[in-house]
């Protein structure tokens, strides 16, 4: 089999602040902006990884989604527990200073956990939590 990963999907609350964090204060690139108001699809990447892609959705658009299930994914999502994504950089401090220079709201600066990786956590503006794990 030849699997990769194409592209994961993140809820957005509000596009333009998404789009600002995801492009400006990560870097990634736009690879597609459909939709209007708060109903927009954002796809970004690094443009290193052509390949590979994050998805930024409204994240009750589903119209299978009952009203009761849109009411806890909102609730999830202000509690920073619906969506999470763990992204790697080989400059974990470069990178921590970037993104915390911005208005990411830090979750933790960088640690070396138990479990042998020094990482580092921010908030996204939908709450989503993203983890910069170091790599060599």
């Amino acid at each position: 089999m030849d699997i990769t990963i194409h592209t994961t999907v993140l809820p957005h609350e509000d596009p333009d602040e998404s789009l600002a964090f995801y492009r400006d204060t990560l870097g990634f690139e736009v690879r597609s902006d459909v939709g209007q108001g708060k109903m927009r699809w954002i796809t970004v990447g690094p443009a290193d990884q052509p390949g590979t892609s994050i998805l930024l959705a409204p994240p009750a658009a589903d119209p299978g989604i009952t009203e009761d299930e849109r009411a806890t994914i909102a609730q999830m999502m202000a509690k920073g527990t619906y969506g999470w994504i763990l992204l790697a950089s080989r400059d974990l401090d470069g990178t921590f200073e970037k993104v915390s220079g911005g208005d990411a709201e830090v979750v933790q600066e960088p640690t070396m956990q138990p479990y042998g990786v020094r990482d580092c956590a921010f908030r996204d503006p939908a709450g989503n939590l993203v983890r910069i794990q170091e790599v060599a």
